[in-house]
Formats: C-alpha cells, sequence, structure tokens
C-alpha cells in the first residue's frame, strides 16, 4: 500500500510503498478514506512539540474509513461499513487507570510508548490496522462526504471535556480558546448538548462576530484587552447569569493568563475543565489561588481527549443536525500532496476549516 512516511523529525514526509498491516485478534483493517491534517502537524513533524512519537512512523490521528477485514471476536462489523476510526488508543489490562497512545500522533507516556509499538501507524495510507472497539459505525454516508466527517476527530475533544464536566441542558458556559479550530467546535458542542448560552472570549474581532452570525443570541462574545481582572469581570458580565462550567483549551503558546482570567469567571461550586495546552513548551505554569478554589468549592479538572463512547454520541448529534458539519470549509489534498496538505493546514488554521488527505 502507498503511505505518507515520517522518517525523522524535521524532514518532509515521504509518500512509498509499504507493507500491508496484517490483521490480528482483536483487531480492524480498515480503508481510509478521508483524515484531517490538523494545523499543527508541522509542530508535531518538526519536533516542536515535543510529542512522545517513535519515529520512523506513518502519521495521522484517525480518520474515516471502511472496514476491510475484522478480527473473530468482531460480531458486527461487516466489511465496507463507514467508520470513524478513533485515534484514542487503550491499553486492556487496566481498566481503572489505561495506559493511552493517540494512534500515529502521540504516546500520554511510558505505557502509551509500548502501545506504539504495535497499533504504530496512522490514517496518511491507504490502510490502517485499529483495535477494534476504536472502530465506530457512523452509518452509510455519500463517498463526496467522507472529508465533511472528518470535523469529528475536532468535534470530539470539546465534547470529552464537556462530558467530562457533566454538561447540563440550561447551563451556561465559558469556553476560553472560542476563536481557535479546537475552541469555535467546542462553541457548537456546548449548544449541541443543551447549553443555554456559550460565553465565547478572544482577541479576533473578526471570528468572534462569525461566531455570533452562526449561532445567534445564545452565544455572548468578549472581545479581550489583556487585562486580567478587566477581561475576567467582563465575561462574567456578558453572561445572562452565573457561570456554570469554564472549558479551556487554548494552545500552549497562548500562556496561562488568558486561562486563569477565564476559570476564574466560575460560579462558587462551578467547574473548570482544562484541555489545552499551558505549560507543555515552558512559560508560567496556570497557579488559580488556593483560597478561591477552597471557599468556593470549584472543582478543577484534567482531561485528556474523552470516554470511549464519545465517538457514536457525537455521531448521534451530527445525525439529529444538532451538531451540523455542513458549514465547514474542506481543502482536500491527494496522498502524493501531503507535505503541500501539512504547509496548507498551518496556513489556514482558522474557526471551521478543514484540511483533509484523501488517501
Amino acid at each position: 500500500m502507498k503511505a505518507a512516511v515520517l522518517r525523522a523529525f524535521g524532514t518532509p514526509l515521504e509518500v512509498q510503498t509499504v507493507p500491508d498491516p496484517v490483521l490480528g485478534t482483536g483487531e480492524v483493517i480498515v480503508d481510509v478514506v478521508a483524515t484531517r491534517v490538523l494545523s499543527y502537524a508541522n509542530e508535531v513533524f518538526s519536533g516542536e512539540r515535543k510529542y512522545l512519537l517513535d519515529v520512523p512512523v506513518v502519521p495521522g490521528p484517525g480518520g474515516i474509513a471502511r472496514v476491510r477485514a475484522s478480527g473473530p471476536d468482531a460480531t458486527h462489523l461487516r466489511p465496507g461499513d463507514w467508520v470513524y476510526c478513533d485515534p484514542t488508543v487503550r491499553s486492556r489490562d487496566d481498566t481503572v487507570a489505561p495506559d493511552i497512545l493517540l494512534q500515529g500522533w502521540s504516546a500520554g507516556g511510558p505505557g502509551g510508548l509500548r502501545l506504539q509499538q504495535h497499533f504504530r501507524d496512522g490514517s496518511f495510507a491507504e490502510q490502517m490496522r485499529v483495535p477494534t472497539e476504536n472502530v465506530k459505525p457512523i452509518g452509510e454516508i455519500a463517498p463526496s462526504d467522507a472529508g465533511r466527517w472528518c470535523a469529528m476527530g475536532t468535534l470530539l475533544v470539546p465534547y470529552g471535556g464537556f462530558a467530562a464536566a457533566n454538561l447540563q441542558a440550561g447551563e451556561t458556559v465559558l469556553v476560553s480558546g472560542a476563536t481557535g479550530n479546537f475552541g469555535s467546535a467546542a462553541v457548537a458542542v456546548a449548544l449541541a448538548m443543551g447549553a443555554a448560552c456559550v460565553v465565547a472570549p478572544g482577541r479576533n474581532e473578526r471570528v468572534l462576530a462569525d461566531l455570533a452570525r452562526r449561532f445567534g443570541n445564545r452565544v455572548r462574545t468578549v472581545k479581550l484587552t489583556g487585562d486580567a481582572k478587566a477581561d475576567t469581570e467582563r465575561m462574567k458580565q456578558v453572561a445572562p447569569g452565573p457561570i456554570d462550567c469554564v472549558l479551556d483549551i487554548l494552545p500552549p503558546n497562548a500562556g496561562a493568563a488568558p486561562v486563569r482570567a477565564a476559570a476564574m469567571t466560575v460560579r462558587p461550586y462551578g467547574r473548570v475543565v482544562l484541555m489545552g495546552g499551558v505549560g507543555m513548551l515552558g512559560g508560567d505554569d496556570l497557579a488559580l489561588p488556593y483560597p478561591w478554589l477552597m471557599r468556593n468549592c470549584i472543582t478543577v479538572l484534567g482531561q485528556w481527549m474523552y470516554k470511549p463512547d464519545a465517538a457514536l454520541r457525537v455521531a448521534a448529534l451530527v445525525r439529529a443536525g444538532l451538531l451540523p458539519i455542513d458549514g465547514y470549509e474542506i481543502a482536500e489534498f491527494g496522498l502524493d500532496d501531503a507535505n503541500k496538505a501539512v504547509t496548507h493546514a498551518a496556513a489556514n488554521s482558522g474557526p471551521f476549516k478543514l484540511t483533509v488527505l484523501r488517501p
């Protein structure tokens, strides 16, 4: 089969012929139809992000595919089924605290690196071997829509955060990083899950205006000034009532200050979910006041990715029309143009944009 291979950090992807994956028990082989190229893929491939990714490797975190073959322990999957391949691979021998690997992208630690030795290669290829439990049926779709369905990979991340926080219908949430690719997806997901209002802070006035246009008066936008105290008060003021839940999904280069300003808008007994990249590349760590946390009974949650059933639930929200994916701007590339796709993704990283490979 053909695949795009990262031979070493700091080198271009090499499109070449590699051996077809071999099926084992507890595994599924899929034909990859479409896969996201994340906006920061260039930072991963250069080594700037310092991800635990053992090279050489076929990169690519998940995608939309069709089942080619499944192992003897699969009783529902059939060849040709349309599926979302969830890259969040968990070790099977510890259900309480499993090791985690993002297949084709990054390990969560030493245990994840061990998983990476087997579930190594990702979706920048014509075929991929995936753990059976990571193959999620999405129902029949038109082949031309496969690229659009790659939006699931973006939508799933904030869904995991809100699910961890037990977001309830009618609550008010704040998305820290709302003008980014994952942050704008978080706004859409919160509304789909029943949030009465989403406070959307950011510095980019054009994107803030677009969020307001897309989602109407359930979204309250705030132009950030960089004055932490003033920004915190302004975010509180635009909300129709107390802010029940704050989700931070800012990237590593944002720094800790805007995360702290957003977190401290939450009401007493509220929840703060941390899913962003503060501290990953150095700099100040997040410092929330101990007395404020304690006296206000604030719950702070760290959440990496999402629970195993999340993909099925997000697919159901898409199918129901509660989480539209037709508003995404899609740019598609063939596998031979993988490096062009990586460059394009970095230059077009805004909200509701997808760069897609079609192997």
